[in-house]
């Protein structure tokens, strides 16, 4: 069952849109590791079964949904700002420098953006916010996926540069057993050290 808003809908100003890419980020909260945001544009009448808020899916439906949008999509972009640059502009201008990149990589110019949350500041294509949009959009939806899998797949990658710190499990944010593993191991090159800085003073 569809349970989305129409795009236009969304957007509400009376014009009609052929491109219109979902925005949505995934990896502001966790410790270490990069910040993903992804731009999509799906197909008018597009509708994958089992799209949903990626939080609110499983790993193994989110991976399934990941090939479905990709092959579908029209175009779509993602882009990882890395957890140095977080550490020097701050995670809020790190997510929207992402989201402004991702939307520029689209293979096809988006004539307007749909954004997940309330920020849209340096995003220079016409633009809207939807809060909560991974609920209400499905292009919002979709792009949340992209992200989500795009970022959970790298830290599955850490797992291997750097065992016993529970990246694949953990995904980096500030579990109990992350933190009794930064205390064990130390910090690693892919830690944010503004998000330690009480571990670094100490």
């Amino acid at each position: 069952m569809n349970r989305f808003i129409d795009d236009l809908e969304l957007i509400g100003d009376g014009k009609s849109y052929t491109y219109i890419c979902g925005v949505d980020e995934a990896g502001r909260g966790p410790l270490c590791g990069p910040v993903a945001a992804a731009a999509v544009i799906m197909p008018k009448h597009s509708f994958i079964e089992g799209v949903n808020d990626s939080k609110k899916l499983s790993e193994k439906k989110r991976e399934a949904l990941y090939e479905q949008i990709i092959k579908e999509a029209v175009a779509y972009s993602v882009c990882l700002i890395d957890n140095d640059e977080i550490d020097k502009i701050n995670i809020l201008n790190a997510t929207l420098k992402a989201m402004e990149e991702a939307i520029n990589g689209l293979s096809v110019k988006a004539e307007f953006a749909l954004i997940d949350g309330n920020q849209n500041r340096g995003i220079t294509t016409p633009n809207k916010t939807v809060v909560k949009g991974d609920a209400k959009s499905y292009s919002i939806a979709c792009a949340s996926i992209l992200a989500k899998v795009t970022r959970d797949r790298l830290l599955d990658e850490y797992e291997k540069e750097y065992p016993g710190y529970g990246f694949s499990k953990h995904k980096g944010y500030g579990t109990k057993a992350h933190y009794e593993a930064i205390a064990a191991y130390g910090i690693t090159p892919i830690h944010r050290k503004s998000f330690l800085k009480k571990l670094l003073e100490q």
